[in-house]
């Protein structure tokens, strides 16, 4: 549908990425809630992913691993904050590779009739920290994983 949007304003220690899929506002919540569906499209398309463990609920925790083809692991992991809805899913974020850098990301979706926008949000704890997230080619991992979640919602909305 559109292009992945990124911002990442100069002195400011966010990202922002919006993008509108063409699906009602429930199913691209539920692509983006329910670990069956999280797993066909987030991250990078060259990267495996595998969820160790997804409890959608306040305080439930999480952890995926992303895997290349040379067996190289990229683990995540956080904390739910308040039961997710499609107003937000609020959680925490750990790249497991730096330790103790935590962001705080809330995803929205907006209902826009035919089209839902999401808008995730992910508030890093220095500049310095949303730089290595962007430097770490975040950038093509959230291009291709809005291409894959809009691939995704075609076949869920075609089935």
């Amino acid at each position: 549908m559109s292009k992945t949007q990124i911002t990442a304003e100069p002195g400011i220690p966010q990202i922002i990425i919006t993008r509108e899929f063409s699906a009602a506002r429930d199913l691209v919540f539920r692509a983006h809630i329910e670990p069956e569906l999280l797993a066909q499209w987030l991250g990078p398309c060259d990267l495996a992913l595998a969820i160790d463990r997804w409890e959608a609920r306040d305080a439930g925790t999480w952890r995926y691993v992303h895997t290349d083809a040379d067996g190289n692991t990229y683990g995540f992991h956080g904390v739910f904050h308040g039961d997710p809805s499609p107003q937000a899913i609020v959680q925490t974020l750990e790249f497991e590779g730096a330790p103790g850098h935590v962001a705080l990301q809330t995803a929205a979706f907006t209902d826009l009739g035919d089209t839902t926008l999401a808008r995730t949000i992910t508030a890093f704890q220095s500049i310095e920290d949303r730089d290595a997230m962007v430097a770490s080619g975040m950038e093509r991992g959230a291009r291709d994983s809005g291409d894959r979640l809009d691939e995704l919602l075609a076949k869920l909305q075609a089935s």
